[in-house]
């Protein structure tokens, strides 16, 4: 899976967060990602691809929402 950051140099130092969202561990410079226009750090690869996983389960699951609510299903 592509880093959604992969065109852009990402700096630890600009992260929002200093430990990972999944395991609590410091965030790591090899795994840093963009969300909402925001450095977003992980403590390795894996949990930063399983929040991009997870992100796009979301917007999958309001898009469907959004169109089901206009009609689009129908």
């Amino acid at each position: 899976m592509p880093n959604a950051a992969a065109n852009t140099t990402l700096r630890i130092e600009d992260a929002v967060n200093d430990t990972c969202p999944w395991s609590g561990k410091p965030i790591a410079a090899d795994s840093l990602t963009l969300y909402n226009g925001a450095v977003v750090g992980f403590c390795n690869p894996e949990c930063r691809d399983k929040f991009a996983k997870a992100i796009r389960g979301f917007e999958d699951a309001l898009q469907a929402r959004r169109a089901e609510s206009a009609g689009v299903n129908q």
